[in-house]
């Protein structure tokens, strides 16, 4: 048996930069992970796949992007004899803009490439978490990073400072597909140039967040415009909308002020609310 944490994320700069003509969109994020994660467990079977969610809503079969990891993964070594069971203990909220299904997703390749001794490299497996989905790729890296074209170009950030977050999340899903189709671009085949900011302080990750996709889920539900007024008001240095959203989250210098700002929000308007820090 192993366990292992698979983290949630949030993107501290989110700019889409075209529609594609194969109907994706090229992106330039900078993406953190941070400590709230999710519990996996894995044990050896003797043949087939296994996904158990115990108290949760997730489906347990080819529904579950940790099924058709663990099955990918299979395909690609059909010569390894045996299965896995894995029960996952959610903790990210599902649905929220913070990669918690691709995390997940990318945890089990790295995982079972351990079990099996299959010594693939990250890159191996990322080829196979990009036909998982858009960040999976991302949390193989594990590291802070730049994700360009859908996802999959990884270039390490260096240098980002930790920092402490406060996360508001309230309480419903939202749609990627949905936002991304509300979304005005036009579709474009010009070369894209998008110059990397910096960031060397605290002071330059807060004021550097920025979400191309806000502007859209605000749009549809406004009261994320009010999260995000709440951390202010706590003390954020800067507050954001994570991915496609919902959860929106609070940039905090020291880890008191975050402490401070949670016991502040916590009960509110039956939100979750979750304390975190940049890993």
């Amino acid at each position: 048996m192993i366990r292992r944490l698979s983290p949630a994320k949030v993107n501290l700069c989110l700019r889409v930069l075209r529609k594609r003509a194969d109907g994706y969109h090229d992106i330039a994020s900078l993406m953190q992970r941070i400590s709230l994660c999710d519990e996996m467990i894995f044990r050896p079977a003797e043949q087939g796949i296994r996904v158990r969610c115990p108290g949760g809503s997730l489906p347990e079969n080819e529904g579950n992007i940790v099924f058709r990891a663990a099955d990918a993964f299979f395909k690609q070594t059909p010569s390894l004899s045996g299965g896995i069971d894995i029960t996952i203990k959610k903790k990210i909220p599902i649905a929220a803009g913070l990669g918690g299904g691709s995390s997940n997703a990318a945890t089990t390749l790295m995982t079972l490439n351990e079990i099996f001794g299959c010594h693939y490299t990250a890159e191996d497996l990322i080829k196979i978490g990009v036909t998982l989905g858009a960040d999976v790729p991302f949390f193989i890296f594990s590291k802070t990073a730049w994700a360009f074209g859908i996802g999959e170009r990884l270039q390490a950030a260096d240098g980002i400072p930790a920092f402490s977050l406060l996360l508001i999340n309230p309480r419903f899903a939202l749609s990627t597909k949905m936002i991304y189709q509300n979304l005005n671009l036009r579709l474009t085949n010009e070369t894209i140039h998008y110059s990397i900011p910096r960031f060397c302080t605290i002071h330059d990750v807060a004021k550097g967040l920025f979400n191309d996709l806000e502007t859209v889920s605000i749009r549809m539900h406004p009261i994320l415009a009010d999260l995000k007024d709440n951390l202010m008001a706590c003390g954020a240095l800067g507050a954001l909308m994570s991915g496609s959203g919902p959860t929106v989250f609070g940039v905090f210098e020291k880890e008191e002020q975050a402490i401070a700002a949670e016991e502040a929000l916590a009960g509110m308007n039956n939100w979750s609310v979750f304390r975190a820090v940049s890993i």
